[in-house]
């Protein structure tokens, strides 16, 4: 029996068929988004959350100041799901574009939309030791517009390198899809974080696709302190024995938010290693969501994987959402999962205003020090500081709803 579709769906649908995807079109058609009842999106039912999609992007006639500043990073463009190459690369970073978007296959809505609508990549190989940040700068700008951007980066064989993604634009109700595949070379060293700072608006959905070789190290952070609606996930794949993986996120969720991080880690071969921490900190009536499963294939054996959520309630109104999984195959691994949520703790509470502090001040010492442990292995101190900002202006209301 064909799903009664929404406005939304009917609106991709045709954009879809624009675009040259009738096969698309046509699952959609007969699928709808996906509701509550699929699993990876039991707590982000986008058949509810999505009412409209506004029409696809034109090109930006102009782009505004980056939302995030950090000295002395290379910056690229992507305007309006359209790559720019830039000025002159530094050393060991060659720029180009490519036809198509990025990811691989997956079972996935938001993957299949951007596949299909994403027309252009942007192309980044990374040679060597990279000094300076790189900095991926997307923007969506002028009227509300449906825009889908991609980017495909390779690390060489014992290269290094930290990216960092950003997403903002003007102030109106876009809808973004976005995407970014990074393969990580032997024995290479990636931090790979994104921050979303779009406007009060904006539904906000990215897709980041890792596969590590033999060796590789990478650490990520993924920020949510923008959006009306925002879904990160996150595909990792380890295909090389030694390869560790650090993954982190952290969900900044105000009033009127819905703030989702979906991940999905897959330990393929033996000898490898991941640790997943995530933190949510809700206030007013919002809701913070996070979806985990770490997956060890039969053959991982000695895989060492462990993955947890800690969230904190500011308001009565808040909801955190928590669901951590291991699905293992292998029989010789040390794998662990765990979960916690509650509100700030009254004792220390008291402590600080005992002291003259007020209580405004006392809640944000608390919550920075709950957040310290997401960014303090960040070792580069302008990027450190940059993102350090970012949670100091949703802690003094700037983004508070």
């Amino acid at each position: 029996m064909p799903v009664r579709l929404n406005a939304a769906e009917e609106t991709l649908i045709a954009q879809l068929r624009d675009a040259g995807d009738g096969a698309q079109a046509e699952r959609l058609n007969v699928t709808g988004l996906p509701t509550r009842r699929v699993e990876s999106y039991h707590y982000t039912d986008l058949k509810m959350l999505l009412k409209a999609v506004p029409p696809l992007v034109e090109a930006a006639n102009s782009a505004s100041a980056p939302a995030l500043r950090v000295a002395g990073a290379y910056q690229l463009l992507i305007a309006n799901g359209v790559p720019h190459p830039g000025t002159t690369a530094p050393a060991g970073v060659i720029v180009g574009t490519s036809d198509g978007a990025a990811l691989s296959a997956h079972d996935d809505v938001l993957v299949r939309l951007n596949s299909a609508l994403a027309k252009k990549s942007l192309s980044l190989t990374l040679e060597g030791s990279v000094d300076p940040i790189i900095q991926i700068d997307r923007r969506t700008e002028g009227a509300a517009a449906h825009s889908a951007s991609s980017a495909r980066i390779f690390v060489a064989d014992n290269g290094s390198a930290t990216i960092l993604e950003t997403y903002s634009g003007s102030s109106e109700a876009h809808v973004t899809n976005n995407a970014s595949y990074i393969a990580v070379g032997r024995n290479a060293t990636v931090t790979h974080i994104t921050v979303d700072l779009s406007g009060d608006g904006v539904t906000h959905f990215a897709t980041n696709e890792y596969v590590l070789a033999e060796g590789a190290k990478l650490r990520t952070l993924a920020i949510h302190a923008g959006s009306a609606l925002a879904r990160t996930q996150i595909f990792a794949r380890f295909a090389g024995e030694g390869a560790h993986g650090d993954f982190g996120g952290l969900n900044l969720v105000g009033d009127g938010q819905h703030l989702d991080f979906t991940l999905d880690v897959n330990h393929g071969v033996p000898n490898t290693t991941s640790q997943e921490m995530f933190k949510q900190v809700g206030r007013g009536r919002s809701k913070g969501v996070f979806q985990g499963k770490i997956v060890v294939a039969r053959d991982a054996q000695k895989t060492d994987a462990k993955m947890m959520m800690q969230g904190l309630m500011l308001s009565d109104q808040a909801e955190i959402l928590s669901k951590p999984e291991l699905e293992i195959y292998a029989d010789d691994v040390v794998c662990g999962h765990g979960s916690t949520c509650g509100e700030l703790d009254a004792d220390s509470m008291f402590y600080l205003m005992s002291r003259g502090i007020s209580k405004p001040e006392a809640e944000t010492m608390l919550v920075r020090g709950f957040l310290e442990e997401v960014l303090d292995p960040i070792e580069d101190d302008e990027l450190n500081e940059a993102l350090t900002a970012v949670i100091d202006d949703w802690l003094v209301g700037a983004k508070q709803r």
